[in-house]
């Protein structure tokens, strides 16, 4: 086992310095405070599918420009980069995935970069709106959640981990943006990712900005929670055998923490109207840290 924590990240918001780069330093910030943390990055919304041949002879292949011919120019290409968190440089590296929706390949892949946990984030994107793309990063998640590997789909990673599941996905006719808080199932109350970092009975809230639902809880999956705006707000998914698997899927945004959203904010990401809505206290520092907390209980 290597000694540093392994990672992945599907980065759909390169294109958005604060929410992209910045929302992954935040999932990865309790790691780095936990011990040695490597990160990649993957970015199918950019990446060829001819890159995908890449793959076939070796796992971990450093992603080329040639292989982004959809990369957005406006946001500078970088292969890697090094940052501090928690006092630890972390190196942040971009490499090829592939391209094809076959799931046990996709999990052999998985397995052969030595991935300690998989994490989808959000996106612009939407899966009411589907992109090729979509298929293997789908793939991708179904086969890392259903092979017991810890798994987190944020907003459109939620999206899609369920849509991958079986789900029904819809949109909204407009934009839901806030915090709101969490109307925890059973299931949810006990939920060692969404309330472990609590007191009993305290309230767990969410910061949302989204405009496709989940409208349906796959088979596979298990509701942890809803709001007032939001019917499928949190699943875990559970083995065929009930078992529950340590992968979630999360409508809200725990990586949007108060100086990520006031930067957003201070560079015009974000409007006013949004910026008020997104102002108040909410739990996604805690959630953060228990998945990573879940992740190095699983190493051990």
């Amino acid at each position: 086992m290597s000694t540093s924590t392994r990672v992945l990240i599907v980065d759909l918001l390169v294109e958005r310095a604060t929410f992209g780069h910045g929302g992954n330093q935040e999932v990865i910030r309790p790691f780095a405070a936990r011990g040695p943390v490597e990160l990649l990055l993957v970015t199918p919304q950019m990446q060829s599918f001819e890159a995908d041949a890449k793959t076939e002879a070796q796992a971990e292949v450093n992603l080329e420009e040639e292989d982004v011919p959809h990369w957005d120019d406006e946001y500078e290409f970088w292969q890697s980069a090094q940052v501090e968190l928690e006092g630890r440089e972390v190196k942040f590296r971009r490499i090829v995935m592939p391209m094809h929706e076959d799931d046990e390949r996709m999990a052999g892949w998985l397995d052969d970069l030595g991935l300690d946990a998989v994490v989808c984030s959000g996106s612009r994107r939407n899966v009411s709106m589907w992109e090729d793309w979509m298929g293997p990063a789908g793939s991708m998640l179904r086969a890392s959640a259903l092979s017991g590997r810890p798994t987190l789909g944020i907003c459109f990673g939620h999206q899609l981990l369920c849509h991958a599941l079986g789900a029904r996905i819809e949109r909204a006719d407009k934009l839901s943006s806030g915090i709101w808080d969490l109307d925890l199932t059973e299931s949810g109350f006990g939920d060692e990712l969404l309330t472990s970092h609590s007191e009993a009975g305290e309230c767990v809230a969410g910061l949302f900005t989204h405009q496709d639902h989940v409208m349906t809880v796959p088979d596979s999956c298990t509701l942890l929670s809803s709001t007032t705006h939001n019917g499928v707000t949190a699943v875990r998914v559970h083995a065929d055998d009930g078992q529950a698997l340590p992968a979630w899927g999360l409508q809200f945004h725990p990586e949007a923490a108060k100086a990520r959203i006031e930067r957003a904010f201070e560079w015009g990401h974000i409007s006013e109207e949004e910026f008020s809505s997104m102002k108040g206290e909410h739990d996604g520092g805690g959630i953060l840290a228990s998945f990573a907390r879940i992740v190095h209980e699983n190493r051990a």
